[in-house]
């Protein structure tokens, strides 16, 4: 914020109001400046400060947005108003509803050079952008966005950042997501910029890269601490409306302060909405912890609640990646045909642009479900895609054990050159997972 105009304006805009008013010099500077000094002010030789700004607004009977930037502040303050609404469209699951809406909002608070609100409609541009899966677009707004918010502490640009991150891990490019996620949160806690919402925000979008790249304690850590800064708010979603329904009253009588401080609540209330979308990436966790520890039937719900949660906010994107998780879990239970089901139905909202890893599970899983059913010309099939999927993706513990899968059915069916071919890819992918692909963990926060 702390936007201005130039010297000159000021001083030409105190003294057409001060005209307006009738009002002289002596009057207008009283009781704490002098007539010299609104002279000086009205020249545009000076620059006041915002103790003389606020003096002059009171007496001019105008807000100090106003008198500073010529915008009546009322403006601003039903642009922010019309911000909120986007963000309630956006985390109700309306995607596309809601990008119109930031698009008309980013035009209209470029036209009246209100930067924060710009930045705020780029951001909300770019998650409508990740939920209807345009990864590259996305990335241009957050990328824009974070431009824009150049000037402001780390952790107003962390959403900016955590969504540049996200659209990287989506099109496949692990490590630099987990670079730049994991930079940041190094950054606050080693600084102490301790922001609640902003760690909880980094900690649950890393735990998918983490998982992909096989970093598995690292993933569940980063859960664990996403669980524990989680806001404990009963329904956020019924106090936001409150507050926006209070904002526009206030508006319409002239209270903008008061309406900017009950939209400041509405807007913290929807991030906190869409963060808990964000809180199913946990229950995948604790999913696939619950898995690896044998406990099957308990692993299988706490999927069915992740992908649940995020097929209710229609992000399709995520739910897709989650199903792949629990189609795993229920083909281990020795429920295959629904297993392959929910593969196919998913894989039309995965490719090598838009989550290659898991559309590289997916076939691999259909690929094991093949062999099982004796058809190998199927499952070669899958696994070869699975294959190509993997090295743009560069998840190496992955390609590894699908080199293994691969060379193992090419050597049942006679193809014994083929199989070591698959073998020795396999061995050259093989690497220790978190070590030698991520640096050390970042400093952990004060819980």
């Amino acid at each position: 914020m702390g936007e201005r105009d130039d010297p000159g304006t000021i001083g030409r805009r105190v003294q057409q109001l001060r005209t307006e008013r009738g009002l002289t010099q002596r009057q207008l500077a009283e009781p704490t400046y002098t007539p010299a000094y609104i002279s000086t002010l009205e020249a545009g030789r000076v620059r006041p400060s915002d103790e003389a700004l606020r003096h002059l607004a009171e007496r001019l009977g105008v807000g100090f947005d106003e008198l500073a930037t010529g915008r009546p502040a009322r403006l601003a303050a039903d642009l922010r108003l019309r911000l909120t609404d986007a963000q309630r469209t956006l985390a109700t699951g309306e995607a596309e509803e809601a990008a119109a809406e930031y698009a008309e909002l980013l035009a209209e608070a470029e036209r009246l050079a209100l930067g924060w609100e710009a930045a705020t409609a780029l951001l909300g541009l770019g998650e409508c952008a990740i939920e209807t899966g345009e990864l590259s677009e996305a990335r241009g707004y957050f990328e824009t966005a974070e431009e824009r918010l150049g000037d402001q502490p780390l952790p107003a640009r962390v959403p900016a950042l955590r969504g540049r991150a996200l659209s990287h891990y989506l099109a496949g490019e692990l490590r630099y997501a987990v670079y730049l996620l994991e930079t940041t949160l190094d950054e606050l806690n080693r600084g102490g910029l301790h922001d609640p919402d902003a760690l909880l925000l980094l900690y649950a979008s890393v735990i998918g890269p983490y998982m992909d790249m096989g970093a598995h304690a690292r993933a569940a850590q980063a859960a664990e601490f996403a669980l524990a800064l989680a806001p404990q708010v009963a329904d956020p979603a019924l106090l936001a409306r409150m507050h926006r329904s209070v904002a526009r009253t206030l508006i319409a009588e002239g209270r903008v302060a008061e309406a900017d401080a009950s939209l400041a609540k509405a807007a913290e209330l929807y991030r906190q909405l869409r963060i808990r979308t964000e809180l199913a990436n946990c229950h995948w966790m604790r999913g696939y912890v619950c898995v690896q520890n044998g406990e099957l039937e308990r692993g299988e719900a706490e999927l069915r609640e992740a992908l649940a949660m995020l097929s209710e906010k229609r992000a399709a994107l995520y739910s897709s990646q989650v199903a792949v998780e629990l189609a795993d879990v229920l083909h281990r239970r020795g429920k295959s045909d629904e297993a392959a089901e929910l593969l196919n139905g998913v894989l039309g909202d995965l490719s090598s642009e838009r989550g290659a890893v898991h559309a590289a599970a997916a076939h691999r899983l259909l690929g094991i479900i093949a062999e099982d059913a004796r058809d190998t010309e199927a499952a070669e099939e899958h696994y070869v895609r699975a294959l190509s999927l993997l090295e743009r993706a560069g998840a190496a513990g992955d390609l590894a054990d699908l080199c293994r899968l691969l060379g193992d059915l090419l050597r049942r069916t006679g193809r014994v050159e083929a199989a070591l071919d698959a073998y020795r890819t396999g061995l050259g992918h093989r690497t220790a997972p978190g070590t030698t692909t991520l640096g050390p963990a970042p400093a952990q926060p004060p819980l």
